[in-house]
């Protein structure tokens, strides 16, 4: 659904910024023809002065070029999403492909930029990127994909989590410059025959007893109608059954959690 989705936006928004540079060249001349009959009819008829300033021309022949930029830079954001949703979906690749890990992880934050940003009771979320050098990896990268957009939904939901947990205790009159900003980490390492990646956050973290159990299919901690219980019981079965990798998690309640992933570089 994602890379449909990806396809049929693509080919209007290609259509819209391939006609922004040629508009920007009409506005241009125009507005130059019209610099010029000012400049040889210095004195109008009154009726085409009337008009003139009812218009406000001043004005508009400035803010045009504005709303031309404004315009432009809109239309390659949503390139960039599109280029991400096409990146993350990977509907394209069913068999495994030796593939550039970090590609995938940074499509799976483009998509998820709408939880990261600031909201209207929250700070923006700080994503601290700590990425080694790595070898194209041989993975099925759709369903690696999948696995980022899972852990990381569930590091901003913890980050959220403790965020309210903050501003419903008693000490509020703590000092915000004293608190830890929300965080996610992001960590990749390579290793001989392997690479790691490392999710943290700074949420709520996960009790001993929840840790036992997070990876065990319907199992959530999550309000009803916020969570399936499926999300890490899938990403357990496609690191470790489908990818011979491992997958653990590192948690301490109202620290955080840490997340690690571990897949070898080539599939068997």
């Amino acid at each position: 659904m994602v890379a449909v989705v990806a396809h049929e936006i693509n080919n209007p928004v290609s259509f819209i910024y391939g006609n922004i540079n040629h508009l920007n060249f009409y506005v241009q001349d125009l507005t130059g023809l019209l610099s010029l009959y000012e400049s040889h009819y210095p004195n109008p008829h009154d009726e085409i002065v009337e008009e003139v300033e009812d218009m406000d021309l001043a004005f508009i022949k400035e803010d045009i070029e504005k709303m031309l930029i404004s315009m432009k830079v809109g239309a390659e954001r949503i390139r960039e999403i599109v280029l991400s949703l096409r990146t993350f979906s990977r509907m394209d690749e069913s068999e495994s492909k030796s593939v550039d890990i970090h590609e995938g992880l940074e499509s799976t934050l483009m998509i998820l930029q709408h939880r990261l940003r600031a909201q209207p009771k929250r700070v923006a979320i700080l994503v601290v990127k700590d990425f080694d050098s790595l070898p194209l990896v041989e993975c099925y990268a759709g369903q690696m994909n999948q696995v980022f957009m899972n852990i990381l939904v569930n590091g901003i939901d913890a980050i959220e989590a403790a965020l309210e947990n903050e501003s419903n205790s008693e000490s509020n009159s703590e000092s915000s410059a004293d608190r830890e900003l929300p965080q996610l980490r992001l960590r990749t390492e390579a290793r001989p025959e392997s690479i790691v990646i490392s999710f943290s956050d700074n949420g709520t973290g996960i009790s001993p007893e929840v840790q036992s159990r997070i990876f065990d299919p319907f199992f959530t901690t999550k309000a009803v109608g916020k969570g399936t219980g499926m999300g890490m019981a899938i990403s357990y079965q496609i690191i470790v059954e489908k990818h011979r990798g491992k997958s653990e998690c590192f948690s301490e309640e109202v620290v955080g959690t840490e997340f690690l992933i571990e897949i070898p570089t080539r599939l068997a």
